[in-house]
């Protein structure tokens, strides 16, 4: 008799747990040190409860959105996480394949197990984006945007939280090394095997800190936006402070996140950070959040605090692990479907309907912002 189908997000990790070997789950599954963050960025979507309406005439719901002008069926992308194919065989190209279909964008890492120009081949008609670490050698930097534009990626989208890598004690413990068959495909043209994989008497954690560049500045942004003309987007602000910078630098869009809780443990959740970037940068470019999103109802409370669109990323990679690129798709599902649901729910009929009025901060008499309007 067949397994029932996973009803919900969480349902696809014990799916992929069992189906993943323990070095390459916890590789998904861990962040840094006691893994606080990681934890709160998830407990902190608890803290606010939605402000329902009622006859609000929610017949027919629409979830659908745009972004850099790019039409998405639901405010839900696919944020850049590392070595698809440790979850399934198929990797990048499976998520590619899924991401098409359901019609939303996939921003595909550096550090990815398939080519940028594979990942584009396996779904020519996505709209895909590329996820950028600055090398201590910026050639290769360079060459990488270059590729990356001729394989039609339509958005750079640079990491800036990652000077050093967090201290990830699960990979530590298992002495996490890539398997034979998995290596950084988008390296392998600019160095011998150590741009790849990595020796297994040496950690990811050493591994990476021989290869990124731990120096960057804002004025780096500087020089990454003379070499390109794509929008860029900066990765990994927590900070209203360095969100007025990255706008003074030229930023064409933020995405608050702290790394999945993988490198900083203690710091901010990413859905507590965000309403402050948002007044910081009063709509002039898109603010997209990572961390935490579980259900439909995350997505909700993320659009109230300001949010353009949620990036989720360990979610969809239970899904690939589970089910493989019919896994990627049915997560994107369940999120869409829940979305929908709370919108109806709270008398929405539209996104751009979702307020911080539909919220309140649990323990708080009086919801963040104006008042839901009138239906």
């Amino acid at each position: 008799m067949a397994s029932p189908s996973p009803t919900n997000v969480r349902e696809f990790q014990a799916i992929a747990k069992g189906r993943m070997t323990q070095a390459a789950y916890d590789y998904y599954a861990g962040a840094a040190n006691d893994e606080l963050t990681l934890a709160e960025n998830e407990r902190a979507y608890t803290r606010w409860a939605i402000v329902h309406r009622v006859l609000a005439g929610v017949d027919a719901v629409d979830t659908t959105t745009t972004l850099l002008g790019t039409p998405l069926p639901c405010p839900v992308i696919l944020a850049p996480t590392a070595f698809h194919r440790l979850g399934h065989p198929d990797g990048e190209p499976a998520t590619a394949r899924a991401a098409a279909a359901f019609g939303t964008i996939l921003c595909v890492s550096t550090i990815a197990s398939t080519s940028l120009e594979d990942v584009a081949a396996a779904a020519p008609d996505a709209t895909r984006w590329f996820q950028l670490y600055v090398y201590r050698d910026r050639e290769v930097t360079r060459d990488l945007i270059a590729r990356a534009e001729a394989a039609g990626y339509r958005a750079l989208v640079l990491t800036v939280d990652t000077p050093r890598l967090g201290r990830r004690e699960r990979d530590l413990r298992n002495r996490f090394v890539l398997p034979d068959d998995v290596q950084i495909r988008n390296l392998e043209r600019y160095a011998q095997r150590d741009a790849t994989r990595w020796q297994d008497s040496s950690t990811f954690n050493e591994y990476v800190h021989r290869l990124l560049d731990a120096s960057l500045t804002w004025e780096s942004v500087d020089w990454l936006s003379s070499v390109t003309k794509l929008p860029l987007f900066i990765k990994g602000v927590a900070s209203p402070v360095d969100a007025a910078l990255a706008l003074q630098h030229g930023a064409d869009g933020i995405v608050v996140s702290n790394h999945g809780g993988r490198q900083l443990d203690g710091s901010i959740a990413t859905v507590d950070a965000l309403p402050g970037i948002v007044d910081e940068v009063e709509g002039r470019v898109p603010v997209l959040v990572d961390g935490g999103v579980r259900r439909g109802t995350d997505v909700f409370k993320a659009l109230a605090l300001g949010a353009t669109a949620v990036q989720i990323g360990r979610p969809y990679l239970w899904g690939l692990a589970a089910e493989g690129e019919a896994g990627v798709r049915r997560v994107l599902e369940l999120l869409r479907d829940e979305f929908e649901l709370a919108m109806a729910l709270a008398g929405v009929r539209s996104v751009p309907e979702i307020t911080r009025g539909f919220l309140r901060r649990v323990g708080h008499s009086e919801p963040p912002g104006t008042a839901p309007a009138a239906p």
